[in-house]
């Protein structure tokens, strides 16, 4: 009897599992959710059939979602349409936000999920979400759930990347969070200029938005968010996670 409602139990976890898939222009990694809960994140060493196949494997899920900005191998979609109740997510989702912009195809996945995970979270509420990726993007959603775009510049890796490419001696440099605001070498000037411009560049778009729309939430995602989080001065809600979340709400509207 013990055995099988074990078995049972596990019958019923499976079916409640979802692997959200977001495919940026950096890492490739997904988020497993039992319920609403994320219950791991995996970074994916690549996207061959093969590797989404041992996750689909370990995890049984019954639903999945991919969010892409890449030239993913297409396998990925038919392995995930064989194995689980499969969705896509691209301008045609349903989602709980209008996107009243010039070319609604135009908009980043990842830009999405992050809005409609600010809306599941602060619905009726004018948000602003900041997303640190390869890109940093600026999305602001007003408290009638209607995306009014944004902004996007350079991320923090490709700042890095760009002084090393476009100079002749500057060297290509990591990110050290324990910097001096008064650079004292090549690395901490570099470090300083990068990560403290960053924090300011974000400050005084927070303060832009203020002065035009009054009172919003502002929420930061991105692996790096609890980070430039302690560099601001703003009450932020730092949330590395978010985009999933929103991948996760997006699934239910397109696969319940």
């Amino acid at each position: 009897m013990n055995r099988q409602l074990s078995s049972v139990n596990r019958q019923l976890t499976h079916m409640s599992i979802t692997i959200c898939f977001d495919f940026g222009n950096t890492r490739l990694k997904c988020a497993v959710f039992s319920g609403k809960d994320i219950q791991q994140i995996i970074v994916l060493e690549n996207d061959n059939p093969e590797t989404i196949e041992q996750v689909i494997q370990k995890y049984q899920p019954k639903k999945s979602i991919l969010s892409s900005v890449i030239n993913h191998n297409p396998a990925v979609e038919t392995v995930l349409k064989e194995k689980t109740l499969f969705h896509k997510l691209d301008h045609h989702s349903k989602v709980p936000i209008t996107t009243p912009v010039g070319k609604p195809d135009s908009i980043g996945a990842d830009r999405l999920a992050l809005c409609v995970a600010a809306v599941d979270l602060f619905p009726g509420k004018n948000n602003l979400v900041i997303g640190l990726g390869s890109a940093v993007t600026y999305n602001f959603i007003n408290k009638y759930s209607e995306f009014m775009g944004g902004a996007i510049s350079p991320g923090m890796e490709m700042r890095f990347k760009a002084l090393k490419t476009f100079t002749a001696k500057l060297p290509l440099v990591k990110a050290d969070w324990n910097l001096p605001l008064v650079g004292y070498d090549t690395k901490t000037n570099i470090l300083s200029g990068v990560i403290i411009g960053m924090a300011k560049e974000i400050e005084g778009t927070v303060d832009a938005y203020e002065e035009k729309y009054g009172n919003f939430n502002v929420l930061l995602s991105g692996g790096d968010s609890q980070y430039f989080n302690r560099l601001l001065k703003k009450k932020i809600f730092a949330d590395p996670d978010l985009i999933f979340k929103g991948l996760y709400a997006i699934s239910e509207f397109n696969l319940s």
